[in-house]
């Protein structure tokens, strides 16, 4: 039977006090938060104009599934549309796509994990041997295991920006603006955290190539907040077909970042809409995703 995609949901209208990020609405409902992941897409810290059909769904559904199996405190109450909310949504379209969250006071840094030499910091590695001024042996090859060369994992931090391009920067100007200790703290736990993710994920044929967790304060205790594994924030390769010295078969955004890499635009005005094929594959690649770590089919 052929599969027909759903409209995607670019925007979300409630009446509670709204921020958007390039992929969330986030509205705050007193003692908690609503965050709705909708089906935008960004590549480039640009927002794309047409949407990936169920894609907000896939994201909630692979977070929840993360939250579940880490075993890290963070800051998922529940899945379930709140009352207060479900008035104002008589179509359904929240339904599958919706996060009630604790309330934390965000660390404004992204903890970025490299477990491959891939992506940015493959480009940084070509031009300066070194990521982010973590130096690197000479000679690497594309996509090479980091922890076979220096022992574990890359902790890469980046300022975490509410527009436009986040920017890389040093563990150390990290540990200066949030204090050694805590920095220390985010470092050990994003480590922690994609150790963990990485041994689930292989068990099912995927390799994590790298991620970006983001951490906030709740009370006393640090959590783990946002989304976490899935494909807009990771790269995900196949374990069967991975090899070094060349780029991966990836089931993450990658797939669309390659497709407007081949067209004219050039990354500094509005962004091409995406042909219907580019939008299907995309969509096809976050449900394989999904489906394969979860081990759960994706509902349409």
């Amino acid at each position: 039977m052929l599969f027909v995609m759903n409209t995607p949901i670019l925007e979300t209208h409630l009446p509670f006090p709204r921020r958007q990020g390039k992929v969330r609405d986030c509205y705050d409902l007193g003692e908690t938060m609503l965050i709705v992941s909708t089906d935008r897409i960004s590549a480039f810290d640009y927002i794309l104009p047409n949407g990936i059909p169920d894609k907000g769904r896939i994201l909630t559904q692979m977070s929840s599934f993360w939250f579940g199996a880490l075993g890290i405190a963070n800051h998922l109450i529940s899945t379930e549309v709140p009352e207060q909310v479900a008035a104002f949504d008589p179509g359904g379209i929240l339904k599958g796509r919706v996060m009630v969250v604790r309330k934390a006071t965000v660390f404004p840094f992204e903890c970025v994990v490299r477990g491959y030499l891939e992506g940015s910091g493959w480009k940084d590695y070509q031009q300066n041997q070194a990521i982010c001024g973590i130096p690197l042996p000479a000679g690497l090859q594309q996509c090479e295991r980091l922890v076979d060369l220096v022992g574990e994992p890359i902790f890469t931090p980046a300022t975490k920006e509410e527009s436009g391009h986040d920017e890389n920067v040093s563990f150390e100007r990290m540990a200066r603006d949030l204090g050694q200790e805590i920095a220390d703290e985010l470092k050990r736990k994003s480590l922690l955290v994609y150790q963990r993710g990485s041994e689930i994920a292989l068990e099912k044929g995927i390799i994590i190539a790298d991620t970006k967790f983001e951490w906030g304060r709740f009370g006393d205790e640090i959590i783990l907040i946002d989304e976490v594994l899935t494909p807009d924030s990771s790269r995900f390769w196949s374990l069967e077909d991975y090899q070094s010295g060349r780029s991966q078969q990836s089931f993450d955004k990658q797939f669309v970042r390659e497709y407007l890499l081949s067209t004219s635009w050039d990354r500094q005005s509005p962004p091409p809409a995406l042909p219907e094929a580019i939008v299907a594959k995309t969509r096809e690649k976050y449900v394989e995703a999904y489906e394969r770590l979860s081990g759960q089919k994706f509902g349409c």
